[in-house]
C-alpha cells in the first residue's frame, strides 16, 4: 500500500504547487499583458475546473488523473487563445506566453500521470 500512496501524495502536491503559483502569477503580475489585465481572470477557470472536478471525482486517483488533463487542456486553450488574438501584447510577447503556459500544461500533465500511476497501484 506504500507504493500507491507516494504517488498520490506527490500529484496531489504538484497539482497545489502548479495552481499556487498560477493563481500568484495571473493575480500579481500578470499573465497576459501587464499587472491587472482583466484577460488574466481567464485562469480561474483552470482552477475552478481542478476544484470542481476533484469533488467530483471525490479525490479518487483515477478521476483526479481526468481532472488534471482538464486543467491541462483548459490551460493549453487560454494560450492558444491568447496568442491567436494578440492578447496582452504589447507587453506579453507570443514565447513568453508560449513558455509559461507550456510550463503549466506541463506540471497539470505530471501531476495527471503520478495520478493514474497511483489508480493503477
Amino acid at each position: 500500500m506504500r507504493t500507491a500512496r507516494t504517488p498520490y501524495r506527490l500529484a496531489v502536491g504538484l497539482a497545489l504547487a502548479a495552481a499556487l503559483i498560477l493563481l500568484w502569477l495571473s493575480l500579481g503580475v500578470g499573465i497576459i499583458g501587464a499587472d491587472g489585465d482583466p484577460a488574466n481572470r481567464m485562469y480561474f477557470a483552470v482552477i475552478a475546473i481542478g476544484i470542481i472536478g476533484a469533488l467530483i471525482a471525490r479525490f479518487r486517483p483515477g478521476g483526479m488523473a481526468h481532472v488534471l488533463l482538464a486543467m491541462a487542456l483548459t490551460q493549453a486553450a487560454i494560450g492558444a487563445f491568447a496568442l491567436v488574438t494578440g492578447l496582452g501584447r504589447p507587453y506579453s510577447g507570443a514565447l513568453e506566453l508560449l513558455l509559461l503556459n507550456a510550463f503549466f500544461v506541463a506540471l497539470f500533465v505530471g501531476s495527471a500521470w503520478l495520478f493514474r500511476r497511483a489508480a493503477r497501484a
